[in-house]
């Protein structure tokens, strides 16, 4: 838990636990058992004793150290199914798990799982995207400085920064919610993904197994194409890099010298004056994860055949991993955007720290025409290195050749609110907001 701290969170935690895989491997057996006796292929009455079996009768901790012998938690946890049916029903003990294999049972599960942590993480998404809605909304006209390889660019807006956090984080959510609907199917293939075990009845029973379960049926088992769970691993990383993307860009607003947003912070064990950006540290340390992870699972695709060597086991923790520290980092994030500081004064004097020489780019699009490209540039750079003591525009003015032309300008022209382009324009595409 300690090593974790950073990157996990308790409900998510909880989806994975010993308690919540077993209870979704006892549900795929339980369900098994209720479609085959709908076939007629076991009885009613062995259906009705496996589906009493409780997890409580299970020895996770057993299980666990069992596993090892056969390379599966399937083996040990089906062994413990049969001992605990073998006092209550003796023939419901010799059809348990009839015509499935380990990895219809663990994949299964997995999947179960990953239906439970959905939601949570996608709670998670839509308060960070309600929050930067609401501060695009608000700021939609407080001018900042842009900023390009770390230096002041142009102007732009706040609302319009958000906006573009938003914009990247909305879009990495829809991929990872197509992700999650494509991973999350029945696997039900039995020993070699034909269900050549169930006879003529193998499609109906899988028909039967996937309503009971509440999942849809694929064309066909999985076992070796492990595709979907690798695209929602992918889809996590890049949500998880559009987290990174708005904190990493928050932290660095937050600093001292700079000041212009700040989250609600943390403290320092040794400096009393700080103020840390926690929740984007946070943040950015859980999806610090997703990149590994990824490749991880990527590189244990190629499954051996009909069932890989490494196979379903390995991924259990890439994915569940993938997914919590998610759901970890989209956590964080949200308490930073719920409760995020605007300065609107520090971005203020940051743009009247340039001197005007944010505006340089203007001056040079209403010089070039009349005096030519490289005169026009030549005035710029003049001005600019004059800047700093009397300002970007008063040194144009100072230049007789570029004086008249700036003097006939139109009103305003100097002033960074009147240089936004399609800046809100951009900001309520963004958002949601298209009208005119």
């Amino acid at each position: 838990m300690l090593l974790d701290a950073l990157s996990t969170l308790p409900e998510l935690e909880a989806v994975f636990s010993d308690a919540a895989v077993l209870s979704a491997m006892l549900r795929f057996e339980i369900a098994l058992a209720r479609a085959e006796s709908r076939r007629g292929i076991i009885s009613e009455a062995a259906a009705n004793a496996i589906a009493s079996l409780t997890i409580d009768s299970l020895d996770a901790a057993a299980i666990a150290r069992n596993a090892r012998a056969s390379a599966t938690t399937a083996v040990p946890f089906v062994d413990a199914l049969v001992a605990a049916l073998d006092g209550t029903s003796r023939e419901a003990a010799a059809v348990v798990h009839r015509g499935a294999t380990s990895q219809d049972v663990t994949d299964t599960a997995l999947v179960l799982c990953l239906l439970r942590a959905q939601p949570i993480v996608d709670g998670f998404h839509e308060r960070i995207a309600s929050a930067l809605r609401r501060l695009s909304d608000e700021h939609a006209g407080t001018v900042m400085l842009a900023r390009t390889l770390l230096q002041p660019a142009a102007p732009t807006t706040f609302g319009l920064k958000a906006a573009g956090w938003l914009g990247s984080l909305s879009r990495s959510h829809d991929a990872m919610t197509d992700a999650f609907r494509r991973a999350c199917v029945l696997q039900f293939g039995g020993a070699a993904g034909t269900l050549a075990a169930l006879g003529g009845d193998g499609w109906r029973v899988a028909e039967e197994l996937a309503r009971e379960l509440g999942v849809p049926l694929p064309d066909a088992p999985w076992h070796a194409h492990r595709d979907r769970l690798a695209s929602l691993v992918a889809a996590c990383g890049v949500y998880a890099g559009a987290v990174s993307k708005a904190a990493r860009d928050i932290a660095l607003l937050m600093q001292a010298e700079v000041g212009e947003a700040a989250e609600p912070g943390g403290g320092s064990s040794a400096m009393p004056h700080k103020r840390n950006p926690a929740g984007c540290a946070v943040a950015m340390t859980s999806a610090a994860r997703l990149p590994g992870l990824v490749a991880t699972f990527l590189a244990g695709m190629a499954h051996e055949h009909e069932r890989g060597l490494v196979g379903g086991p390995a991924e259990w923790t890439t994915v569940s991993t993938a997914v919590i520290a998610t759901g970890s980092a989209a956590a964080a994030l949200a308490g930073v955007v719920e409760n995020l500081r605007v300065d609107r004064g520090r971005m203020r004097e940051a743009l009247d720290g340039t001197h005007g020489a944010i505006l340089a780019e203007r001056a040079m699009l209403l010089l070039a025409p009349v005096l030519g490209r490289q005169a026009a540039a030549d005035a710029v750079r003049q001005a600019l290195r004059a800047s700093a003591s009397g300002g970007f525009m008063a040194a144009l003015l100072a230049n007789p050749a570029a004086a008249p032309i700036i003097e006939a300008a139109p009103a305003g022209f100097e002033d960074s609110p009147n240089y936004l382009g399609m800046a809100d324009q951009f900001r309520r595409r963004l958002t949601g907001d298209a009208s005119e």
